[in-house]
Formats: C-alpha cells, structure tokens, sequence
C-alpha cells in the first residue's frame, strides 16, 4: 500500500467532517496509501456500460518465467500512467491491489484495465482488496479491524471480495488474494469457526470464477494459516506469501514459514522488515536487503516446493524515493535469484 509524492490519497476525504481524523483512522489510511503506486488522482465514477466478454482478456496473453519479478500497483485513479511505469521500469507482471475500485468494478473498468495490459505487454497476476474500511494495521486495533475476522465488517469484506473475485473473471485473472485478519490460534475459538466459514464461502466462489483464492501472511501464524487450510477443505484455497508481514506481526520467520505452507503458496511478496519492538506497533519495513529476511533462502525453498509464480515486489515508501528503493530492490532480487534457479 503505497504512494508517490504528487498523488492523491486512495481514502477520499476525511469522512469525520472538517475534523482531525482519529489516530485509528490515521493508521488506516497510511497503511492503504502505502499500495497506491504513481496513482496521480482520484477518478471519477465509471460508467456502467455494458460491452460483451470478448472485449475483456484473451487467452493469448503475455506468459511469465517462473519466479519473473513483478510489482504491485494500485491502478485506480490513473490507470494508464500505473500501468506504462510497470513496463517502463522493466517488469513483466503486476499484482493489482483494487480498493481503489470497491463499489465501482464495472465492465467499463475491467475493459480500461484489460486494453492496458495488453498495450503494455503485462500480465496480472492476482487480485486483491482488503477492504473496505474501518483497517487498522497495528496490534491494538488490527484484531478488532483487520479481514473477515472481525464479526462487524465480515459481511461488508465477503461483499467487496465477491466484487473483485467478479471483476478478476473479466480480466482473465485467475488469483484473489486478501489479508483474513488475527485468525485465533485455538481452533475453538467462537471466532474461528465463522472465520473458516467466510473464507470457504470466498473460496466456493472463486471457485466458480475458475479461480484461486488466498490468503496473505502477516496477521495469523503459519501452523494457524495451515489449520484453515485443512478445515476449509477448498482446493482452491492457497497462501499468498509476504516474505516481511510474517516478521512484521512478529509470527515466524519466512524461511520456517516456507516448510509449513510451501505446498500451499501461489504467490509471492517480495519485502523487508524486523521485528517489532513495541507492543503496539508493527516492526519495521525496510528497503530489501537490510532487513531480517533472507531471500535466497526463501526463494531456494520455494523453488524446492515447485513454486513457479511471480515474485512481487512491495515498497512501503513513497515519492521518489520509492521509484528509487523498487530499481534497488528489482536489481538486488535479480541477483539472488539468478543463484537461486542457475
């Protein structure tokens, strides 16, 4: 979740009036700012017109070589200066972070979003959204706040994942992917059960659009996102793997991670990060390479379990230095993962 310098906040507008926004709701809206790349401003409305399927992705769209380093964008807003960046800096693929579209995934945008990744030869890769809001990305809020969790937004969250699961189906993208929040470790927990529940009835209609459906590391450990998995009993439900969020929330390091959920993992987020040190708050996100991960070694147990997916990769920052640290960490991933699979 990320933005540039010059680009308009995917959150419109303080929803609290003319008023300071609370500490929470700052929280939130930084962390969905954080996946709004070269967004350059808030788009209006699109139309609903309807155009038949043909018009949507074909079956002769680009391929990817195994482990192809892409990167995740937020394309809402400005669609087309999002999506030529992509090319321009040298990636093959991308991963669409769509909050940016809840409520408004009409066949005008799928078809906007279609044309551009054929004109710029890129394919997409998965699909996701985690709102929508209230999200709170720390540890005292995130339980109450974060993914199909929380009993009060779960209905809301279902409801924007159909959306994009339906709107992926326009585009050819067979992956949606989505944070499902502080999943409990004890299975008896009144919550698992209805966390397990919502996610298999996700995954019932990804299943239906011919697609998977993922859960993203961070907010749960990796023995409890595998318990889900079983429990859930959906082929088709899989681990969207963040090399950083199972640091960040302080849950396992990713090289363990890998031997837990390896067989389930069908996609990839490439970043960096330490522990936390406060309580409250998240660890830090940091450029690749000066963090706690160690990317051969994920990357060489991935490849150990077939993973042939993208490796995307996610930078936390914003403005030019965020255009700076992707070519860093695109040229540092190059290099690790040219031994990785030579």
């Amino acid at each position: 979740m990320v933005e540039t310098v010059g680009l308009e906040n995917r959150c419109t507008g303080n929803r609290t009036g003319g008023s300071n926004p609370s500490p929470s709701a700052m929280q939130s809206r930084n962390r969905m700012d954080r996946r709004m790349f070269l967004n350059t401003a808030a788009a209006a409305a699109v139309a609903s017109t309807l155009h038949p399927l043909s018009a949507f992705a074909s079956p002769e769209e680009p391929k990817i070589a195994p482990m192809a380093l892409g990167l995740l964008i937020s394309p809402y807003g400005a669609p087309e200066d999002t999506i030529k960046r992509v090319r321009d800096m040298g990636f093959s693929n991308c991963f669409l972070s769509l909050d940016g579209y809840i409520g408004k995934f009409t066949r005008d945008a799928a078809q906007q979003i279609s044309k551009l990744l054929k004109k710029y030869e890129l394919l997409a890769t998965t699909v996701e959204v985690v709102g929508p809001e209230p999200l709170a990305w720390n540890f005292t809020e995130g339980p109450s706040t974060i993914g199909l969790v929380p009993p009060n937004t779960r209905a809301a969250r279902m409801d924007a994942l159909r959306q994009v699961s339906d709107f992926a189906k326009l585009l050819g993208v067979g992956q949606v992917q989505t944070h499902c929040g502080f999943i409990p470790e004890n299975p008896a927990d009144p919550l698992y059960r209805g966390t397990v529940e919502a996610i298999r009835a996700i995954a019932q209609h990804c299943q239906e659009n011919g697609q998977s459906f993922l859960m993203e590391t961070g907010q749960e450990t990796p023995t409890t996102m595998s318990r889900v998995i079983r429990d859930a009993n959906m082929q088709n439900l899989g681990v969207g793997l963040d090399t950083a969020n199972l640091i960040l929330y302080g849950k396992a390091n990713p090289v363990d991670a890998v031997e837990i959920l390896g067989p389930h993992v069908r996609s990839v987020h490439a970043k960096d990060g330490k522990w936390p040190t406060d309580p409250s708050k998240l660890g830090e996100e940091v450029l690749i390479g000066q963090g706690l991960v160690d990317f051969k070694k994920v990357f060489t147990a991935l490849h150990r379990f077939g993973y042939t997916g993208a490796i995307t990769i996610e930078r936390e920052t914003s403005g030019p230095q965020q255009i700076e640290d992707v070519k860093n960490e695109k040229l540092y991933l190059e290099k690790v993962l040219g031994e990785v699979l030579s």
